[in-house]
């Protein structure tokens, strides 16, 4: 069988880690020696090989010898070889075929789509626990293929494929404990519900940037779809636009972190009351948009819920609110407070024998003050004493002596007095 042209994921192994490029590094498996190779091959007596190869983006095509691969690979356990152009799944299998600890592989953004992968191909990956095909535009029929020859595959990477709908595996992954299937087009709700099918063990859904549309689903089927489901992910889900949707996500059973940021139903909220309305909706998540949900916060967006909800019609308030209202009983509204410093106070004026109420600006200075009052008590400024008498003080009036202090440093009240008198010549 002739080889496919391009570069040889040999020959780029050979390339990035031979001596010259690759210091020497001690420690199990980072050397490996090849006492005698044969003659004109690229292997280098040794390659300095580290557990975890990256060999992104370097236009392998090919597998190269397999010997080779096989002599050099006995040790590594994570291989990346995204945005490759292999697209042959026979080369993938030989390559694979030889690395025989290899637990992680990633395959993002190979036209992979191009060749069908056969089973006794996909035989090759059965030690794999963490697969990822972003952008390579496999199909759903591949990813069977690999689900049935990948007995203890944990994790799956699915993004950026252009699914538009999800088709059914004939068995079960019962080892699966995470699919992240984000940037796709799953609209339906029915879709979804298959990933449940197939996937009965999963731990973390994150299905963020699809256009998810509202969850047509009763609370028993979700809670069977999806028993060991504990994290889901539904960034910028773009159909979902009533709090129903978010309702059911208590259906999960063990569901403890959501994620749910860039959904239209919030938009209209503030990131105060987006927070707290879903802290409250959500009584079993213990972290929400990353964020740990301390037990004081709950019981803080709790509280929150029902006063938001106490002044809706009936038909509108939420079952949550009668739930808590048995919980902390009906409360009474917060005390608007204003914690803007007062700009004006209403104060007695006494003058000689005259008392007078004025209203006066606490953003002035005595000296300003004087000015305003030189018409009222018929004196210059430069012949006034001003006192201010605090209500509560025990200490009698205070002379205001300095022209350029403000008058609210004096902490002046409503009720309190100032006194006028001429200066003693």
């Amino acid at each position: 069988m002739d080889q496919p042209s391009g570069r040889s994921f040999m020959q780029v192994l050979c390339e990035k880690y031979s001596p010259e490029n690759f210091p020497y590094r001690r420690g199990p498996g980072m050397g490996v020696h090849v006492p005698a190779t044969p003659q004109g091959s690229p292997m280098k007596d040794r390659l300095n090989l580290p557990s975890v190869l990256v060999l992104n983006s370097c236009g392998i095509t090919c597998a190269g010898d397999e010997n080779e691969i096989a002599a050099f690979c006995a040790h590594v356990s994570e291989l990346d070889l995204s945005d490759n152009k292999l697209e042959d799944w026979h080369e993938v299998s030989k390559i694979v075929s030889n690395v025989p600890h290899l637990e992680f592989l990633n395959l993002s953004s190979n036209p992979l789509s191009l060749s069908v992968l056969e089973r006794r191909c996909a035989g090759s990956f059965a030690g794999v626990r963490k697969l990822v095909l972003n952008n390579s535009k496999a199909s759903w029929e591949t990813v069977h293929t690999i689900l049935q020859e990948l007995p203890d595959l944990e994790e799956l990477f699915l993004c950026l494929n252009d699914y538009e709908t999800v088709s059914c595996s004939p068995v079960c992954c019962q080892s699966l404990k995470l699919l992240h299937i984000t940037d796709n087009n799953l609209q339906d709700w029915t879709e979804i519900r298959k990933l449940g099918i197939m996937f009965p063990s999963l731990d973390t859904l994150i299905l963020a940037n699809n256009n998810l549309t509202t969850i047509e689903e009763s609370e028993d089927s979700l809670a069977r779809l999806f028993p060991n489901l504990r994290s889901i992910n539904l960034h910028k889900s773009a159909g979902l636009h009533c709090w129903e949707d978010i309702d059911k996500l208590n259906s999960f059973p063990k569901l403890e972190e959501v994620k749910l940021l860039g959904i239209p139903l919030l938009q209209s909220y503030t990131t105060e009351e987006r927070r707290k309305l879903l802290i409250a909706r959500l009584p079993s998540i213990v972290k929400l948009n990353g964020s740990i949900v301390a037990d004081g916060e709950r019981e803080d967006s709790e509280r929150f819920f029902i006063r938001y909800y106490m002044e809706f019609p009936e038909e509108e308030v939420p079952f949550r609110y009668h739930e808590l209202v048995t919980k902390y009983g009906k409360l009474e509204p917060l005390a608007v407070v204003d914690l803007r410093p007062q700009s004006s106070v209403k104060v007695e004026l006494h003058f000689q024998d005259k008392v007078e109420e004025m209203s006066i600006r606490l953003d002035q200075t005595v000296a300003e003050l004087k000015k305003h009052l030189k018409t009222v008590v018929q004196l210059s400024t430069s012949n006034m004493l001003l006192f201010y008498l605090d209500q509560e003080a025990p200490f009698g009036p205070e002379e205001m002596k300095y022209s350029s202090r403000a008058l609210h440093s004096y902490g002046i009240r409503d009720g309190d007095k100032i006194y006028v008198e001429p200066r003693m010549k």
